[in-house]
């Protein structure tokens, strides 16, 4: 059975009346044919009622309406309509100046009647191969669909392990922080002996340095007294003090008197134990030992003595010596217990309180995803956590659903950020905004255009304004109802 007896036992089961040949004037669809029936007068009433005219004057290659209503099957009128039947495909109407114009507009060559081109009928193949391609894209609506419906349950199961996740963390922050107190408490108690064995330790110790830099500053105040009491009378005097330019006050290459005088504390002269209490203090300092103008003999350096083998044996460095002593002793055996016990007790508590913070972190996460919004029925939930690129002749464009859009340099090179997360526009368009600052412009944004397909794929990228970008998108997560392809009826008219 061809497609036109198919159509046609469909129309009598709906017990419509059909002839072989329905009555309509030429290029008139099924549709209007009841505003072209004759009425008793014979008449024609022009659709836009402008005028009437004999039925006979219809299709008589002559406009006689404003609105070419009378002239659907001829080219006389510039402003006309001419359908186009399509058996087997879909009808479709055309400017009436198309017809007989030695062009095939309509696929069942209706347009062309007067013979001057021969126009092959192809509506049949037409809807074959139409037929073919809403059959695939209903097959891949109907596989995203269906992909979809377990995305739904999927981020159903998610959300519900996440909202269970927080209640968990929050049961195990609130053990913490009672814990936390209880390890805060032996700390300090664990603290407290520490610090003050430490303290005795550290004070003996100072006390120690203090008494040998004490002996020290006594030996060194000493041999000053002894070189500065040039004619060894048992006291340092004014004139004494003059040659050591170290004292001159006023920089004037001289040292006065009462420059001197000043520096052994306005007395003319000091004896030792005066000196070494309170001249000493203010001038070792800036104490410098005199030298005598005459060149010194210069002594070779001591032999070391040698070994057996002959290699020469090291001596002592009297500054690691010194070093050495400036090094705080080893804490004793029962400071040291308390010392590790107190690191144990801050360990605890700084492991303790480092889970609380990551737990804080943990919610933060956890409660940003749940407060996305991911469409629907939570569908493209499935996309977070995702990255897709799409590569044209110069960039690398990449789309993180629900984080970030960027782009880079095909051949390498730094990453620019498009925009991030912000709101969807409606619920087939996401937008990205408050990316990275265009030269002399706006900030960059993004709007992702998503639409139903098979599989998650990032299809096109494009900038159509300065700054504002476009992405092409596909995925399971769109194909809803909503998305189903519209299927043609190629059967509507004869």
């Amino acid at each position: 059975m061809d497609e036109y007896m198919y159509f046609v036992c469909f129309l009598l089961v709906l017990g419509v009346r059909v002839n072989a040949e329905i009555e309509r004037p030429r290029g008139v669809s099924i549709s209007m044919a009841s505003k072209y029936e004759p009425n008793d007068k014979q008449t024609f009433q022009c659709l836009d009622g402008s005028a009437q005219i004999p039925y006979e004057h219809l299709n008589d290659d002559y406009c006689d309406c404003a609105d070419g209503s009378d002239e659907p099957g001829t080219s006389a009128c510039t402003n006309g309509r001419f359908h186009c039947t399509n058996a087997g495909y879909t009808p479709k109407n055309i400017q009436s100046s198309r017809v007989n114009d030695g062009v095939c507009d309509c696929c069942d060559g209706s347009d062309e009647y007067e013979g001057k081109i021969e126009c092959v009928n192809n509506c049949k193949e037409l809807g074959k191969k139409l037929r073919e391609e809403q059959d695939e894209k209903r097959r891949l609506h109907e596989e995203g669909f269906k992909k979809r419906e377990g995305f739904i349950a999927e981020a159903s199961t998610l959300m519900e392990g996440k909202k269970l996740k927080i209640k968990e963390l929050e049961t195990e922050k609130a053990e913490i922080q009672e814990k936390l107190k209880e390890l805060e408490a032996r700390k300090t108690e664990a603290e407290g002996p520490e610090k003050e064995a430490k303290d005795k330790h550290e004070q003996a110790w100072k006390e120690q340095k203090d008494a040998r830099e004490k002996e020290r500053q006594a030996g060194k105040a000493r041999e000053a007294f002894d070189d500065l009491d040039l004619n060894k009378d048992g006291f340092v005097d004014v004139f004494e003090i003059i040659p050591h330019l170290e004292f001159d006050i006023d920089s004037n290459g001289i040292v006065s008197e009462e420059e001197a005088k000043e520096h052994l504390e306005d007395h003319e002269k000091v004896d030792y134990e005066e000196f070494s209490s309170k001249i000493w203090g203010n001038i070792h300092s800036i104490y410098k030992k005199l030298v005598p103008d005459e060149p010194q003999q210069v002594t070779p350096p001591p032999v070391e003595p040698q070994g057996d083998t002959g290699v020469p044996v090291p001596t002592e460095e009297p500054q690691e010596e010194s070093a050495e002593e400036d090094k705080m002793p080893e804490y004793d055996e029962e400071t040291k217990a308390l010392i590790a016990a107190a690191d144990e007790a801050r360990k605890n508590y700084e492991e303790a309180d480092k889970r609380s913070r990551d737990i804080d972190g943990e919610i933060t996460t956890l409660t940003s995803y749940l407060n996305t919004d991911y469409g629907k029925d939570q569908a493209y939930a499935v996309l977070r956590d995702n990255c897709y690129e799409y590569t044209d002749r110069e960039y690398t464009y990449k789309l993180c659903p629900f984080s970030t859009a960027s782009q880079r340099p095909k051949s390498g090179g730094h990453e620019t950020n498009l925009g991030r997360w912000g709101r969807w526009e409606n619920d087939k368009t996401q937008v990205y905004d408050h990316g990275q600052n265009c030269w002399n412009g706006p900030d960059r944004s993004v709007k992702i255009h998503i639409t139903c397909g098979p599989d998650h794929q990032l299809t096109n990228a494009y900038e159509p304004s300065r700054c504002e970008y476009a992405f092409d998108f596909i995925t399971p997560c769109a194909c809803d109802q909503h998305s189903q392809p519209q299927v043609k009826n190629l059967h509507e008219e004869l």
